[in-house]
């Protein structure tokens, strides 16, 4: 019988902050998305939606050779982060976050569309009659409208960049004290046959995961019941 081992908290800070940087960057891509798909129309909207929505319907081993090939050292875009960064991208922390991100932005813009298509037009189209420009109407009566379902969908956003496994691993690696995060130490945990520390990943994932969910639900608008 394997002996328990001490466990490593390490994944749980990496993971947070995986999560934060991911969110953050998502957040004002998505919402510049969103606006874009709600309030124009334009020839190529479709593959733009279908663009947006690929990640989810892909498996996450594509995902993750796309971004392998694109963000190789030897590659353009490889060689201008580290020619900006000073190191390259693939397998450190920040291509984790990458991964998260590229899971959290679909559902991000799903999420602040419905938001933004739920509003009042008639207030929006009031700013533009009285001459205010469509960032300030933007600024000042969408975001103002929807900001509780904006937080919503941050929340759930930032749960949803917790749980990156596969395209996390193989951009980013299974790297003890850099790269491993709390999916991919359950996986390393439960594949040594630590089942101590598997278990408390689990459970402490599961509720960090239920109580975003409680807080998600807390933020969203009460609707009347019939």
């Amino acid at each position: 019988m394997i002996a328990p081992m001490p466990t490593d908290w390490f994944p749980l800070w990496l993971s947070l902050r995986v999560a934060g940087l991911a969110t953050l960057a998502s957040a004002p891509l998505a919402l510049a998305l969103a606006w874009l798909l709600t309030h124009k129309r334009f020839r190529g909207r479709q593959i733009l939606e279908g663009v947006i929505l690929l990640p989810l319907m892909l498996p996450a081993t594509v995902l993750a050779y796309y971004l392998l090939v694109l963000l190789a050292q030897g590659t353009p875009l490889g060689r201008l982060y580290q020619a900006l960064c000073g190191a390259p991208l693939l397998f450190t922390w920040r291509a984790a976050a990458l991964a998260a991100m590229l899971h959290t932005t679909p559902l991000l813009v799903r999420s602040c569309r419905d938001a933004l298509e739920a509003l009042d037009p008639s207030l929006e189209r009031a700013a533009r009659a009285c001459g205010a420009p469509w960032w300030r109407v933007l600024l000042s009566v969408s975001l103002p409208q929807a900001r509780r379902p904006l937080l919503a969908a941050l929340v759930l956003a930032f749960g949803r960049a917790l749980g990156d496994f596969g395209v996390t691993l193989m951009i980013a690696g299974n790297l003890p004290g850099q790269t491993q995060t709390m999916p991919v130490a359950i996986y390393s945990a439960a594949a040594s046959g630590d089942a101590s520390s598997a278990r408390a990943f689990v459970l402490i994932l599961s509720f960090v995961i239920l109580g975003l969910l409680c807080l998600a639900a807390r933020l969203e608008p009460k609707r009347a019941l019939r």
